[in-house]
């Protein structure tokens, strides 16, 4: 059994059950439910049952219980975005990301946006964290200050040149009031868009509106940076052109001046001294073009930066992706050296901070805001994304049992009872070695589609 294992590139228990299941007589069904979820790595197990009634004769147009189940469970996809607990539901976020980010910059009426948006002023600005000690770095074609050329994946990138000088508690502190510095940002910004346009804030606000997208990524050092969409709209959102006045270089200056005047302030506490938190002096404001003649800043360049980093969180810098209650965890778990000292700084410092939540979130390094967040008429939000996808797994199924479609016959009407119940997550071994492979099948036919589309494209056009 173990040459065999070994041989499929599996441990002994889990080719012992994955031999189990295929040896079942649900394994079709097993299989099936699981690409339905895309491969999901930790589906959600639900039993219970649904009925179908046509609501004027009672009639019975469907019914389906998971007694008929292997196991009389339903498994469905976990939706987590990280893409370390689960990759096939974190590309699937991703997706809707993207989608998101590119309707406010190329414009889709079916998501909120017009095509018209492409003339707005928009910016892709990145707002850094301020240093909090020196650490191995990269500097263009110059040795580190250490005195080495390191390789762009070695280790020690993002470490403290002398760990015991630099300033760990002011680093998860900066983390921890991340978004709030943002926030701030948000409201300086608007003030100082009015400052330059010679205008109130109130009128300067009834004549445009600033809309945004943005997400949050780790740098190596632990330290939170924002990445974000900041777009200029007319006094009725991005259907409206904005005002003359309201120009690229004005929003560029503004974003610069916004930046200089956040501050927040964190109060002495036991030995920590009070602190003024603000932005780190490099700041990146570019323009974003429509189309692409060798920028790089392109339209959909941007809309795939920001859906990639939607996926990541801290354990892109070598922390663990669950929260953790102790530092003797960290060394169970093997956390390298410089994260385990900003986990045990947000430890350390809860007791210092109740009210900041430092030890719920020290897996995140401190951080405790969302990920990707936007204004509110930026465009469309993730949940309409996915309303609109099981609206569309909905009618597909009602297809496929030759149910009647609502919008069919409007006078035509149904009645859904349904009742279900959690009963589990999770895959067993062979389970989850047969969702990985699902889910690898699944990306590489992806790939395949889209590597293949401008071929497509091109003899399409020579057809014509």
């Amino acid at each position: 059994m173990s040459d065999t294992a070994t041989a499929a590139g599996l441990d002994a228990a889990t080719l012992t059950d994955l031999l189990r299941v295929a040896a079942s007589d649900g394994f079709d069904r097993i299989q099936e439910q699981i690409r339905r979820t895309g491969g999901c790595s930790d589906p959600i197990h639900l039993h219970g049952a649904t009925v179908t009634r046509d609501a004027l004769t009672g009639q019975v147009l469907h019914s389906y219980s998971t007694d008929t189940e292997p196991g009389g469970r339903l498994r469905i996809a976990c939706g987590n975005r990280r893409a370390s607990r689960c990759p096939s539901c974190a590309w699937t976020y991703a997706g809707d990301t993207y989608h998101l980010i590119r309707a406010g910059l190329v414009g889709d009426p079916t998501k909120g946006t017009p095509y018209t948006i492409r003339d707005h002023p928009r910016v892709f600005a990145t707002l850094t964290a301020p240093s909090f000690g020196p650490v191995h770095n990269r500097p263009g074609n110059r040795p580190c200050r250490c005195g080495r050329r390191h390789g762009e994946d070695a280790p020690e990138l993002g470490t403290p040149l002398d760990p015991a000088t630099y300033d760990y508690a002011g680093a998860v502190l900066w983390n921890n009031h991340a978004s709030e510095l943002w926030r701030y940002f948000t409201i300086y910004l608007r003030r100082e868009i009015a400052k330059r346009a010679g205008l109130t804030q109130k009128a300067a606000r009834e004549a445009s509106r600033v809309a945004f997208g943005k997400v949050a990524e780790y740098q190596k050092r632990g330290a939170v940076h924002f990445h974000a969409v900041i777009r200029f709209d007319g006094a009725d959102g991005p259907d409206d052109l904005p005002p003359s006045w309201a120009t690229l270089a004005l929003l560029d200056d503004a974003i610069r001046a916004a930046r200089k005047r956040v501050a927040v302030d964190v109060p002495a506490a036991g030995d920590q001294p009070a602190r003024t938190l603000r932005w780190g002096v490099k700041l990146d404001v570019q323009p974003i073009k429509a189309f692409g003649h060798g920028e790089e800043i392109t339209e959909l360049a941007v809309a795939s930066y920001v859906a990639k980093y939607a996926t990541k969180a801290a354990e892109t810098t070598g922390t663990v992706d669950r929260r953790i209650g102790n530092k003797e965890a960290l060394v169970l778990l093997g956390v390298p050296d410089h994260p385990s000292r900003l986990i045990a700084a947000c430890l350390d410092l809860h007791a210092l901070y109740p009210d900041r939540k430092l030890q719920d979130w020290a897996h995140m390094l401190g951080f405790r805001g969302h990920f990707s967040t936007k204004s509110r008429r930026y465009s469309t939000t993730l949940g309409a994304l996915r309303q609109v996808r099981a609206d569309y797994r909905a009618a597909q199924q009602r297809a496929s049992l030759g149910l009647p479609d609502p919008d069919d016959n409007p006078e035509a009407t149904t009645l859904t009872l349904a009742h279900w119940a959690y009963a589990g997550h999770g895959h067993t071994p062979g389970e989850s070695w047969l969702a990985a492979n699902i889910r690898r099948e699944i990306q590489l036919n992806r790939e395949t589609a889209r590597d293949e589309l401008p071929a497509l494209l091109d003899l399409e056009g020579a057809a014509t």
